[in-house]
């Protein structure tokens, strides 16, 4: 049985796949925190979360999402998804390489309204640079 969570986590992938930005902020509260683990990023707000946004599909213009798991209850939503994309932009101290990359993330969401409160991403940075060459 979906949860009101789960459509709502379907609906913010496809925003994300789609390339709208302002889809994928207007997920969040104003007061939202993201935060990104591997990469030690912890976005507060919507324009930071819109900045995040927008640096990663610039650098990744065929970023996507491929969720495999989700979980949901009252309030807070686990995924299990597949990120991949080519870097053919520049991210800070990592210019551009031109390769492609598969690495799996876990994201765990709070819930505020029907808004995500509270993102945490977690995924492996080494097997990212690993796989763009910017690690041996």
């Amino acid at each position: 049985m979906e949860t009101d969570l789960e459509k709502l986590y379907q609906n913010y992938v496809a925003a994300w796949s789609t390339r709208d930005i302002e889809a994928v902020v207007s997920f969040f509260t104003d007061d939202c925190v993201y935060e990104d683990v591997a990469l030690g990023v912890l976005n507060r707000g919507a324009s930071e979360v819109r900045a995040f946004v927008q640096a990663t599909l610039a650098a990744i213009p065929d970023f996507k999402i491929e969720p495999k798991s989700v979980f949901a209850t009252v309030g807070r939503l686990g995924s299990e998804w597949i990120m991949s994309g080519t870097q053919t932009g520049d991210f800070p101290g990592l210019p551009a390489t031109g390769k492609a990359f598969t690495v799996p993330v876990a994201s765990i969401m709070e819930f505020h309204n029907g808004k995500i409160r509270r993102n945490t991403d977690y995924w492996n940075l080494a097997s990212f640079l690993q796989q763009v060459g910017a690690m041996a």
